[in-house]
């Protein structure tokens, strides 16, 4: 990790689960945000985001390091008014909502879009940069770029797969070009 943040110029985020031993890895490292995900069995990211409602207790000392440290902090979430809500109170500059439900349900990939919007809207309005990642290829890309209030998707494992077929350049240049074709002018 430190050879990398050497190597590159582009800011180095962290995805990592809210422990210490992880928290002290970034503390050393100091990339430019860490993404706060699931770590438990039970928090498996295809069925939803990292919990905050609730255990702010719990979280808040974790959080804090970060924030202290200068780091970005930003939570891996389900699209949820009390989980956005949650993020705020605890200080995160990002929230990354989760999209799995909306990829992976065909039957009610509208209907979730609708609350990825209402989640990404009332993000924004509490000062929250919105980010959304979980399953996004090139079939779902296009309605999630299109949100005005998102700043960043996160598409790793679906380019990393069709980069196998297509090559890495062309895997990229296409995603690319569909999210910008979403994006409004």
């Amino acid at each position: 990790m430190f050879a990398i943040k050497q190597a590159i110029s582009l800011p180095l985020n962290f995805e990592m689960a809210a422990t210490s031993e992880m928290i002290d890895i970034a503390l050393e490292v100091k990339p430019n945000a860490a993404c706060i995900v699931p770590e438990r069995r039970e928090e498996v990211t295809t069925e939803g985001g990292l919990a905050v409602a609730g255990r702010e207790a719990q979280l808040a000392p974790l959080f804090a390091r970060i924030r202290d440290a200068g780091i970005r902090l930003s939570l891996f979430i389900e699209a949820s008014e009390v989980e956005i809500r949650a993020a705020a109170a605890m200080g995160a500059d990002i929230v990354e909502l989760h999209t799995g439900r909306y990829c992976h349900d065909a039957a009610g990939r509208a209907d979730e879009l609708v609350r990825i919007r209402q989640a990404a809207a009332l993000a924004d309005s509490l000062g929250l940069e919105c980010h959304a990642g979980h399953g996004l290829d090139f079939d779902t890309v296009g309605p999630i770029a299109a949100i005005p209030q998102m700043h960043e998707l996160n598409i790793g494992h679906f380019l990393m797969g069709e980069a196998m077929f297509s090559g890495m350049d062309k895997a990229i240049a296409e995603m690319r070009r569909l999210m910008n074709e979403a994006r409004p002018s």
